[in-house]
C-alpha cells in the first residue's frame, strides 16, 4: 500500500477551526450573519488567523480553507449579500477589481498556467455558503490533475495555507 506523507496537515488538523477571534474583539457590519465565516474574518482583526489575503472597501479576499488546488482563493463583498441582484454598482466594480488584482498577483508570485473564476449561485449550483456570494478563483498548472481525486478522493495540494498567506501578503504581494 502506498502513502501519501502530507506532515503539515496535523497542525491543521488539531487546530482550533473557528475563524472568528472572542465576540468582544469583532466589529460587525450591520447586515452581518454572525454565522457566515465570511462575515467573521470582515468583522475581525486577526487576517492571518482567518486567511483574509487582501481587504477593500468592497470586498475581501479569503484563502479557501479546502482549496481544490494551490492557490485558491475565495473573493467576497464585504457585505453579507446572496444575490447578486443585491449588489452595487460600486460593489460589482470592486469586486472585479479585486478578482483582477489576486489574477495578477497569483500570476506574478506562483507563474500558473490557467485559471478557472467562478461563482456557484444557489446550493444547488455547488454553493456551499449561499447566504454570501463568493467568487472562486483557482490557479491551474499542466499536470496539476492527478489519479488522487478520481481513485482516492484526495487533492494533493503542495504548500501549507500558512505559507500561502505569507506568500500572497508578505511585501504588499511582490516576489
Amino acid at each position: 500500500q502506498e502513502h501519501l506523507w502530507a506532515p503539515w496537515r496535523l497542525s491543521y488538523i488539531k487546530s482550533d477551526k473557528s475563524t472568528a477571534p472572542p465576540a468582544a474583539e469583532l466589529q460587525w457590519l450591520p447586515d452581518a450573519d454572525r454565522g457566515c465565516f465570511i462575515c467573521q474574518a470582515v468583522a475581525g482583526k486577526a487576517d492571518r488567523e482567518a486567511l483574509v489575503v487582501d481587504r477593500t472597501d468592497t470586498a475581501i479576499v479569503i484563502l479557501n480553507r479546502f482549496p481544490y488546488n494551490n492557490g485558491h482563493l475565495l473573493v467576497a463583498p464585504r457585505f453579507h449579500r446572496a444575490r447578486l441582484e443585491q449588489l452595487s454598482t460600486a460593489e460589482q466594480t470592486g469586486l472585479m477589481t479585486e478578482i483582477t488584482a489576486m489574477v495578477e498577483r497569483i500570476e506574478r508570485l506562483m507563474q500558473p498556467e490557467g485559471f478557472n473564476i467562478g461563482l456557484n449561485l444557489g446550493r444547488v449550483a455547488g454553493a456551499g455558503l449561499p447566504g454570501h456570494l463568493h467568487w472562486h478563483i483557482v490557479p491551474r498548472w499542466s499536470g496539476d490533475t492527478s489519479f488522487m481525486p478520481v481513485t482516492a478522493g484526495v487533492n494533493v495540494i503542495p504548500q501549507s495555507l500558512d505559507a500561502l498567506w505569507e506568500l500572497l501578503t508578505s511585501h504588499g504581494g511582490q516576489p
